[in-house]
């Protein structure tokens, strides 16, 4: 076995989901829970087929997005992996809910627009995701000042009031 570490290549600003799924019906299934949750979203998403043709199967409703969902899952390879590329200005917590719904669906490993890490295990057979290194690691604890600009961040963006 040979342990592997793929960067998720895409442009700062976007956000993407990575989870694991069972069955090729994933690719249909997710686009329709996409469109239902958020409509007008645009987004990219690509599946690693892992029986028959093992094929990198996609749809979406942006050609740049789904450019960027194939090319990050051909380079994972973790068979029954998907990603999940939402374009800007659309973002996970308004999908996540409805993606994890989705019957196939058995993991999410990561939904976030921060530099992102896949840590592949890489053996005769094909390949598995062992886990991801999603942003930095803490460089220290939260202080009242920080604490005053999360919560006075989270009011500004609208998903907390008062």
């Amino acid at each position: 076995m040979e342990l592997l570490t793929v960067r998720v290549e895409k442009p700062d600003p976007i956000n993407f989901i990575l989870g694991q799924s069972h069955f090729i019906k994933t690719v249909e299934d997710l686009h329709e829970a996409l469109v239902a949750a958020v409509p007008g979203i645009k987004f990219g998403l690509a599946f690693c087929e892992a029986s028959g043709k093992c094929l990198v199967r996609w749809s979406g409703t942006d050609p740049a997005m789904i450019e960027l969902a194939q090319k990050n899952a051909l380079a994972i390879g973790a068979g029954h992996s998907f990603l999940v590329f939402l374009a800007e200005g659309f973002y996970p917590i308004n999908v996540l809910n409805a993606i994890k719904a989705v019957p196939e669906v058995a993991r999410i490993f990561c939904a976030t627009a921060n530099p992102t890490q896949v840590i592949v295990a890489q053996t005769e057979q094909g390949r598995a995701i062992l886990g991801v290194v999603d942003g930095s690691s803490p460089k220290g604890i939260e202080g009242p000042e920080d604490i005053a600009w999360r919560k006075d961040f989270l009011r500004k963006i609208g998903y907390k009031i008062g």
